[in-house]
């Protein structure tokens, strides 16, 4: 899994966020944002919907969780290969073709059909989107120096809480008044405006390093750390634990993003409006999750702290916090106190994802942090084809009850996640490890 050594280079059009291209940088960023914000409300339309498509499609929870499931059979290996890609081709052209791919596959499912249409354009959607995550992460993190990355690191995370905090009443209104499939026209029409804004002010951005500078980057960039093989990178204790620690991060993101709507419908008794506004709540709360650990991790940095402290325990906290949350659910007595408690625990939980991106980041040498990252998104997006079957199958099997035993689950799959980020991730001891 190794690629042949070359030398980066910079493309055409490419700039450092220094002196007057600082305000080039943080458009770039604020594009990306909105990048994943359209990505992730394509991807909660359908749990925003659940209850209408299941009925409309005469669909049991099992085969609706399955059919969610299909948005991930491709989206894993599309985020390697693309990754890859990244290494080599423009962030730019790559994130342009994701977004006007993504926007065509929500069509044939628009247009009518039953199930199997269905399955086809999510596994279709999924493929133009498994890469989106990790790419729009270079692509941004290439415009700043580690020092200055946890910020827009942070950011283009924060597009996916927004991509649902903004979308979800909206697309809510468009469900209960004009059905699901016309919420794929609008999701359809919105990444294609979105393409034409990036084709005309994206652009990809000069530090495609980790946390060099730019005297060591040169050297790396003609000596023998530049060909360092995949798979050492892959072995690491620190790419190991920020992946299982993501995974476990994301198994509660694709929960709140295809069972959490019928979860307060249907086990905690909210009406459908009334869901499609407290469906915020777990994402707004990881909105501020995610700025407080950008703060707090920055802040450690600027004071010497190294990224076993600043990322690894930062991540360690919030997924234990979460996972005690969760745990605590089938104790708790009333609406009330279980809505909070899962908001909490999914808003804590899911908020991982900054942490997994800047520590591979730094961790991977140049031309392979495309790679590095895409070989995470792979592992870790592996959690989103796997929950929405197996609590579609406890739904079946339990009723109401399989949605409890579902944010438990979720509880304990955090418990693991935390203690790997804890025990394992330490950036400086790995680099050393690799002849960094």
């Amino acid at each position: 899994m190794t690629a042949a050594p070359t030398v980066p280079q910079q493309p055409a059009g490419t700039a450092e966020a220094t002196g007057s291209s600082s305000a080039r940088a943080w458009t770039v960023t604020a594009l990306l944002v909105l990048f994943m914000m359209v990505n992730f409300a394509d991807k909660s339309v359908l749990g925003l919907a659940a209850d209408e498509i299941r009925a409309d499609l005469h669909l049991s929870a099992t085969q609706f969780g399955l059919a969610n499931s299909a948005f991930f059979l491709l989206f894993s290996v599309a985020a390697v290969v693309v990754g890859l890609a990244a290494d080599r081709l423009s962030p730019k052209a790559l994130l342009l073709v994701m977004a006007v791919l993504w926007s065509v596959a929500q069509v044939p499912a628009a247009i009518g059909g039953g199930l199997a249409v269905l399955v086809v354009s999510r596994v279709c959607l999924g493929a133009a989107e498994g890469p989106a995550f990790p790419v729009a992460q270079q692509a941004t993190l290439a415009w700043f120096p580690n020092h200055r990355r946890n910020l827009p690191g942070a950011l283009i995370t924060l597009g996916v809480t927004l991509g649902v905090i903004v979308s979800a009443p909206g697309l809510s209104w468009v469900i209960q008044h004009h059905g699901w499939r016309a919420a794929l026209w609008v999701l359809a029409a919105v990444g294609l405006v979105w393409a034409l804004a990036w084709a005309a002010l994206g652009a990809d951005g000069g530090h495609r390093t980790g946390p060099q500078d730019p005297t060591r980057r040169e050297a790396q960039q003609t000596g023998p750390p530049s060909a360092l093989p995949y798979r050492r990178i892959l072995a690491s204790r620190t790419w190991i634990g920020v992946t299982l620690a993501y995974f476990t991060s994301y198994w509660s993101v694709a929960l709140m993003l295809v069972w959490l709507p019928s979860y307060l419908r249907n086990a905690l008794g909210y009406s459908a409006d009334e869901a499609g506004t407290v469906v915020i709540a777990p994402w707004t709360i990881g909105a501020v999750a995610l700025l407080a650990q950008a703060g707090i991790t920055g802040r450690l940095m600027r004071r010497g702290a190294g990224s076993r402290r600043a990322r690894g325990w930062v991540g360690g906290w919030l997924l234990a916090l979460g996972a005690a949350c969760c745990l605590a659910v089938p104790l708790a007595d009333g609406t009330p106190a279980r809505t909070v408690l899962v908001a909490l625990g999914f808003g804590l939980g899911g908020s991982y994802a900054t942490i997994a991106a800047t520590t591979v980041a730094e961790l991977a040498p140049p031309s392979r942090s495309g790679g590095a990252l895409g070989a995470m998104n792979a592992v870790v997006t592996a959690a989103g084809l796997a929950a929405p079957a197996v609590v579609g199958a406890l739904v079946d099997a339990q009723g109401a009850t399989g949605y409890r035993d579902a944010v438990f689950l979720s509880g304990l799959l955090l418990a693991v996640g935390a203690t790997a980020s804890f025990l394992l991730v330490d950036p400086a001891r790995d680099l050393a490890r690799l002849g960094r």
